[in-house]
């Protein structure tokens, strides 16, 4: 297992944290600010999920008219871990 920390990019919440298991899962998301309950709801719903599963439900998904999203930065950041 291996713990990460994504800094985001254009999102209220400023940094994500979770875990890759040693079979490509992630868990123990947790976001740093943003909106509190809908983020402990994304955390939930990709709990046990891998990295492209992750990236091919909350890829391009905006908030507002930002360019990205909470969603979409988890996307970016769970992809990263696959490159490490």
């Amino acid at each position: 297992m291996k713990q990460y920390t994504y800094r985001t990019q254009g999102t209220c919440a400023s940094v994500i944290h979770f875990t890759k298991t040693d079979d490509n899962r992630i868990t123990d998301v947790h976001f740093d600010g943003g909106c509190n309950g809908n983020l402990k709801a994304v955390a939930i719903l990709v709990d046990g999920m891998t990295p492209q599963e992750i990236n091919s439900k909350l890829a391009g998904n905006l908030c507002g008219s930002r360019r990205t999203s909470c969603a979409d930065q988890l996307a970016k950041a769970v992809m990263q871990a696959v490159e490490d």
